[in-house]
């Protein structure tokens, strides 16, 4: 079976968006690390600010970094995918 990189970059979004979500969890759970060790809660609004902040950042981040690579090296997601060797 062969899979071939798709023209629109979904791919690289969905990946995007789920280091988004891996920066936001990761975020949420030293918060929690943070509160454990008696640290003071702020309130649900501004830790829910600070997790989408994180989410965007990552998000744009990796977005970034994802298409820089590409730029450097064009054959080497396709070749992975081609491969199954991710």
């Amino acid at each position: 079976m062969t899979v071939t990189a798709d023209a629109g970059g979904t791919g690289r979004r969905r990946s995007a968006v789920l280091w988004g979500a891996v920066g936001a969890l990761l975020f949420l759970v030293l918060h929690q690390g943070y509160l454990l060790l008696d640290g003071a809660f702020l309130g649900v609004g501004p830790v829910s600010a600070v997790a989408a902040a994180v989410f965007a950042v990552t998000t744009a981040a990796s977005y970034y970094a994802a298409g820089r690579r590409e730029a450097f090296d064009p054959g080497a997601a396709t070749a992975e995918r081609r491969d199954g060797s991710e």
